[in-house]
């Protein structure tokens, strides 16, 4: 009988072949995505695979979900630096408040950060 060789080379699709006992089978490989997914991401992650199976499967299916979550970790940080930034100008946080009463500067900035990651959730984790 004739040895068959390990791996093979299909050029009508483009697909590599290996050998598992008598079948060729695909030797197929995700992209890879060097990005972190972060805090944003995964509460992405678990709004989809919670809230969103359908979308969530095909993302994962196509090999897209990792940069979709990665995508999404990126935009909210800088969203969510952006609206910081405008609430602290617009309500009079400046480095004066600090100086003067750091405890009503930390309570500002508190306040001010968690009204920004209700919009973040709002705009692009549960959307």
């Amino acid at each position: 009988m004739k040895e068959l060789p390990e791996r093979i080379h299909d050029d009508t699709n483009g697909l590599d072949y290996v050998l598992v006992g008598d079948y060729y089978i695909p030797a197929l490989r995700l992209t890879e995505e060097s990005r972190p997914i972060g805090h944003w991401g995964r509460r992405r992650k678990a709004y989809l695979e919670e809230a969103r199976p359908a979308l969530y499967c095909s993302l994962l299916l196509s090999g897209k979900l990792w940069t979709h979550l990665a995508d999404v970790d990126e935009q909210a940080q800088e969203r969510l630096d952006l609206i910081m930034e405008q609430m602290k100008a617009a309500e009079g946080v400046t480095e004066k408040l600090k100086a003067d009463d750091q405890l009503e500067w930390v309570r500002r900035c508190n306040s001010i950060r968690n009204r920004a990651e209700e919009i973040i959730y709002a705009e692009l984790v549960y959307a």
